[in-house]
């Protein structure tokens, strides 16, 4: 419902007001003084109000930036019975929507009121989707209890208070980039940029242009500067994926970013100054890299301040129930399919799994379940062959072929995606390419 609270003392124009207002579809509710009407608005999720300048209590035009300041999202309009420069010029630096005089607001009101929900509402909306992400990358949605991994996210939370470099350690697939959304989230910086980047994807030089960005001319087809990943995300947080694979002399210019908070843009003699916290992983063993001389010891040291290691998943196989269950409601849904089971026998060949892939392979496995589950429960049967055990592979096998096999699962898999080729080939783990010869071969 859309709710909207006026404030003014004088009752035939008030309660006039709210006849108009409501007609429109609109909830009222009254206040005939801003001690009342500040009650209501802590006791009901209000959308605008509609105040008098002048109140037994005290300004309208004070009250604004009160109401502002504990409710950003509600917008109000001021009414005055005699115009005022001074306060409407006031009124509106404290956060007015707008500022009218009584008289006009006969034909003025109901079309501001209009525009001042639609605001509102979109202010409410971003703040739902700002709460969701923040819940989404929050300490409290990493899945799993084991001791192990509550002692990692402890660490991880008290380092997240600070502007501490951070170096997140662990195998492929343990959830670096989960881990550093999370500090970032929590940090005073949450309101600004994430800027993530896997240093194994790119060459040095796409890489040195990525994170710093270009001035025109730098190089051919550089016909306007660009802004490269530390300025995306100034005042924010950068988190570079992978950091044990940059080149040594990208390593230098991250170092003097981590001591000076500038660098050189491609093609460019003057620096660029940025305020950015570094969250930096890899999945090497960095002191080993030094030895090699293929990492600088200067920068370990620099990154290295505060270290956490994220533990393998074999480490912490009690989780293994838990995640289970997570990813298979989660690969249900996205499915358009009521949350599905999970049987004791798929739970134990989980728990009996050494996960070299860690959960990101765990995740892939369970997305494969939920494809090929032809009940609301996901078997033994629905796991990779050489997850299950002997008996089972030979009753799944034994009548049936290989090619058939294979068809009935490229069939489920291309089911799953709704014809999604692209998506089809990605989850099968194979080329395009590949994926229309197997359909033209199976007459799919």
């Amino acid at each position: 419902m859309n709710r909207v609270l006026i404030i003014d003392d004088e009752d035939k124009l008030r309660q006039l007001m709210a006849k108009i207002i409501g007609l429109e579809g609109f909830e009222v509710f009254q206040a005939d003084d801003i001690k009342t009407g500040l009650k209501r608005l802590e006791s009901t999720d209000i959308d605008v109000v509609i105040c008098d300048v002048k109140l037994p209590d005290g300004s309208g035009v004070d009250t604004v930036k009160h109401i502002k300041e504990k409710h950003p999202n509600v917008e109000v309009i001021l009414l005055t019975a005699y115009g005022n420069i001074p306060d409407g010029v006031q009124a509106i630096k404290n956060g007015a929507f707008d500022y009218i005089t009584k008289g006009d607001d006969n034909n003025k009101i109901i079309p501001l009121l209009y525009k001042a929900y639609d605001k509102a509402s979109l202010a409410k909306k971003v703040h739902q989707l700002e709460n969701r992400l923040g819940k989404k990358y929050a300490f409290d949605s990493i899945v799993g209890r084991s001791k192990i991994l509550q002692q990692t996210i402890e660490l991880a939370k008290k380092v997240a208070t600070t502007d501490t470099t951070v170096l997140l350690t662990g195998e492929t697939g343990t959830g670096k980039e989960v881990f550093a959304q999370s500090i970032h989230q929590e940090s005073n910086r949450s309101k600004f940029s994430f800027v993530a980047i896997n240093c194994s994807a790119f060459s040095k030089e796409l890489l040195e242009n990525e994170l710093f960005g270009h001035r025109a001319g730098a190089f051919t087809g550089a016909n306007k500067d660009q802004k490269g990943l530390f300025e995306e995300a100034h005042r924010g947080t950068i988190f570079l994926d992978e950091i044990g694979e940059m080149a040594l002399e990208l390593q230098a210019k991250i170092l003097r970013v981590l001591e000076t908070g500038e660098f050189l843009k491609v093609g460019d003699s003057k620096p660029t100054k940025v305020d950015v916290r570094i969250i930096a992983a890899t999945n090497r063993n960095l002191e080993e890299e030094i030895a090699k001389e293929s990492f600088r010891s200067d920068l370990f040291y620099r990154l290295s301040v505060f270290a956490i290691h994220l533990p393998a998943l074999r480490e912490r196989k009690e989780d293994i129930k838990e995640l289970a269950l997570f990813y298979a409601q989660e690969f249900s849904l996205k499915a358009g399919r009521k949350p599905l089971a999970v049987c004791p026998e798929y739970l134990g060949a989980l728990e009996k799994n050494q996960w070299k892939g860690n959960i990101r392979e765990l995740k892939n496995v369970i997305e494969r379940s939920v494809i090929l589950a032809d009940t609301d429960t996901l078997d033994i049967g629905t796991l990779p062959l050489d997850m299950q055990g002997e008996g089972t592979r030979a009753s799944a096998t034994s009548s049936l072929a290989l090619s058939e096999i294979e068809r009935i699962h490229i069939l489920k898999v291309l089911q799953h995606t709704g014809g999604n080729k692209a998506e089809a080939a990605r989850l099968l783990e194979i080329g395009v390419a590949t994926l229309y010869r197997k359909i033209d071969e199976y007459s799919l």
